[in-house]
């Protein structure tokens, strides 16, 4: 399944999967759900459930700095204008949609880092060695979505590393980190 990063629109998913990814496939139809391949199973955007209500950087930052900011959070609340189709909780409005670390297998920011503090932990998920760390921001430059991020209070940088703080705290749904494990027995039972 190499769907990582992208809209699932056009593509028609089985109903197991649908479950799985808590939306339908009219969501799936109108591009609102989009699906990022990360070491530890599938992250799920659903942007049709988004009210860009900000909880998922307030839990991020919570969890992993102790103090609530999005600017240093790992995952970043991103909204545009819509272009009158509706979309999302207010009609022809603000699109919000959540946008974090894709978690790349040949990560831009770890190959650009001078002092490889980036690295790959034994699930495979990029983690800043922050010992090692210089705060030099080239991580944040190499990274095409800027996803890194340089704290102006310890001068490290940070990334997302799936600990699944945004996800718990949506009230809506709209992030999902569905297991691989999970995405395979939901496949096998499409096959059947």
């Amino acid at each position: 399944m190499k769907i990582s990063g992208k809209s699932l629109a056009g593509l028609t998913v089985s109903a197991s999967l649908l479950s799985l990814f808590g939306c339908t496939q009219k969501q799936i139809d109108s591009g609102d759900v989009t699906v990022w391949a990360t070491p530890t199973g599938l992250l799920v955007v659903n942007a049709d459930k988004c009210t860009g209500c900000q909880r998922c950087e307030i839990n991020c930052t919570t969890v992993n700095d102790g103090a609530v900011s999005s600017y240093t959070s790992r995952i970043k609340m991103t909204r545009n204008l819509t272009n009158n189709e509706g979309h999302g909780t207010y009609q022809n409005d603000w699109v919000y949609f959540p946008e974090t670390c894709r978690q790349c297998e040949d990560p831009w920011c770890g190959n650009a880092c001078p002092e490889q503090a980036i690295y790959a932990d034994d699930r495979g998920v990029k983690i800043v060695d922050e010992d090692k760390c210089i705060g030099c921001g080239a991580c944040v430059e190499a990274c095409p979505w800027h996803m890194p991020t340089i704290n102006p209070e310890t001068k490290k940088a940070s990334k997302c590393i799936l600990c699944g703080a945004c996800i718990a705290g949506c009230p809506t749904e709209a992030l999902a980190l569905v297991s691989w494990d999970e995405v395979t027995a939901a496949a096998q039972k499409t096959r059947k």
